[in-house]
């Protein structure tokens, strides 16, 4: 199957996931499974001695697209565009990339999840919704297997190990933590020079900076010092090994334009999850269909405003959503068209993010597949 193209696809329309050979989902199960390959995979790649998978989270496509002469080594690798999932969020995407699986199976539905007893913050696994509230058990919120089943090295921030939602989304790996960039490229070179067949890598600059000072100078030297590393991987990485780089989602740059919750629809929401840009919306109970044409009214310039029926049998979440997974969404969907974000009260953060994700548009749903064999 060929990768996507810009003439491939309708921007007036959210970017619907393209679970198969064209998703993020394809990844594992081709590298690991030995299942069908994934659109525009490098030549050579599945026949290499080691392939490392890397991780740039929150390089988009498009971003990368239009910053080529900042990012040489990358822009010069065999590949293209794949779609990531729905929610384009970190939480819901690094899920289907370990596991293989759309978020309908793995159930990590959002950056903030709702459960009976709260919302789950899923990056911190931390529950708010008033009082003390207990956290779920990783292990039975994320029930896939992650990799196949087997246990690969993983290298990652050595700050992320043991947390709750490492243990849900990289579950019995063997974790390599690094404190910095260097560390990240020494330990990613090691392992695959051992007699790994296969390692996994994670870094998280590219995301963290746009969210704190937007697409700018530092976004720029963030995506340059990214495509460093990439080019001292390859440098250094042992004769047939594949390297692999993709993203979890892209970004658009939002700033101060977020949207309020107007009084008609704030009196039939019970509570809201999700993220900015892909906003849950929980009725009151018998609500639903008033919800939903208040919400339409009020956003449908700058947001498509879908029932949840309408995103699940649209495949949002892929063919298969679990009644676990399905209790977990919301009654209505602002996922957000224009560079705007919606405001849940409730919801803390502390500093004002200048980029956000987690839409369907092109800039956020359309990621990297691209790599080279050394």
């Amino acid at each position: 199957m060929a990768a996507l193209t810009d003439s491939s696809l309708d921007l007036s329309q959210p970017v619907h996931p393209g679970y198969g050979a064209e998703c993020v989902t394809a990844l594992i199960p081709a590298l690991l499974e030995g299942a069908d390959e994934p659109a525009c995979l490098p030549a050579g790649s599945l026949e290499a001695r080691c392939v490392v998978l890397f991780v740039l989270d929150g390089l988009g496509w498009n971003q990368l697209g239009t910053r080529g002469g900042l990012a040489p080594t990358l822009s010069a690798l065999d590949g293209g565009p794949i779609t990531t999932v729905a929610p384009t969020t970190t939480a819901t995407a690094l899920t289907s990339i370990t596991t293989g699986r759309p978020p309908g199976e793995h159930g990590v539905v959002g950056y903030r999840v709702a459960l009976e007893e709260g919302v789950l913050n899923t990056l911190r696994w931390s529950v708010g919704g008033g009082g003390f509230k207990e956290r779920p058990d990783p292990r039975t919120f994320q029930p896939c297997p992650t990799f196949g089943a087997q246990r690969p090295p993983v290298v990652t921030r050595a700050e992320h190990a043991g947390s709750g939602f490492s243990r849900a989304h990289l579950a019995d790996v063997r974790m390599i933590g690094y404190q910095d960039r260097g560390g990240a490229v020494d330990a990613v070179v090691d392992a695959a020079r051992s007699a790994e067949a296969f390692v996994y890598a994670y870094w998280d600059g590219i995301d963290r900076t746009a969210h704190e000072y937007g697409f700018g100078e530092r976004y720029d030297e963030e995506l340059t010092a990214c495509d460093a590393m990439v080019a001292a991987m390859l440098d250094r990485l042992a004769p047939d090994t594949a390297l692999l780089v993709t993203a979890d989602h892209g970004q658009v740059e939002v700033g101060e334009r977020m949207l309020t919750l107007p009084g008609e629809v704030s009196a039939l929401v019970d509570r809201q999850s999700g993220e900015a840009r892909f906003r849950w919306l929980h009725g009151l109970p018998g609500s639903a269909t008033d919800l939903l044409a208040a919400s339409q009214e009020a956003f449908g310039t700058s947001a498509w405003v879908v029932g949840v029926d309408e995103a699940v049998n649209s495949g949002w979440f892929g063919p298969v959503v679990t009644p676990a997974a399905r209790a977990r969404l919301g009654d209505v969907a602002l996922v957000a068209r224009e560079q705007v974000g919606f405001v849940d009260p409730a919801e803390v953060i502390p500093i004002q993010l200048i980029c956000r994700h987690g839409s369907l548009t092109a800039d956020e749903a359309l990621v990297p597949l691209v790599g080279a064999v050394t």
